[in-house]
């Protein structure tokens, strides 16, 4: 069976979401996608950065822009591992990203349908075409597992 593009970046997602466990923090990765062709790259650097704001999403956002010398990513898709928070959904408007294709839902803090949904927000000047679920099983897995292995070792 043949991988879909979306499938093929979102496997790259996951790439960088594994770079976020060599230094301690929350495997959640993110690329962003421009004409076919990665133009940047971010995973959660809270942790090692010590910045509340190092979310994968923001990260690969600012890449984005710098890389393309504008704020406006309109031609542009961001494939992420774990439904964006409020911030990260926000940044996403803010930036006027056309399409977010994320792996698991978060039922905690979702903010692209989960558990609010900016992204699809009418009261907001922007609107972003969502696609949820591509591999799901791979990126709850890998969140389950740094998880539990975090709970193993408080133990």
């Amino acid at each position: 069976m043949m991988k879909t593009i979306d499938q093929t970046m979102m496997e790259s997602a996951l790439c960088e979401a594994r770079e976020a466990l060599v230094h301690g923090d929350v495997p959640i990765g993110a690329v962003i996608v421009r004409h076919g062709a990665i133009i940047a790259r971010g995973h959660n650097r809270r942790e090692c950065d010590q910045d509340p704001t190092a979310h994968a999403e923001l990260i690969a956002l600012r890449q984005a822009a710098a890389v393309l010398g504008r704020w406006r990513l309109s031609d542009c898709t961001l494939y992420v591992t774990l439904e964006p928070c409020a911030m990260c959904a926000g940044a996403l408007v803010l930036a006027r990203v056309d399409r977010l294709v994320y792996g698991c839902d978060d039922p905690k803090a979702g903010a692209c349908g989960s558990v609010m949904d900016l992204t699809r927000e009418s009261r907001l000047n922007h609107r972003i075409d969502v696609l949820r679920g591509v591999s799901d099983e791979e990126c709850g897995r890998l969140l389950r597992d740094f998880f539990s292995e975090r709970r193993l070792v408080k133990l």
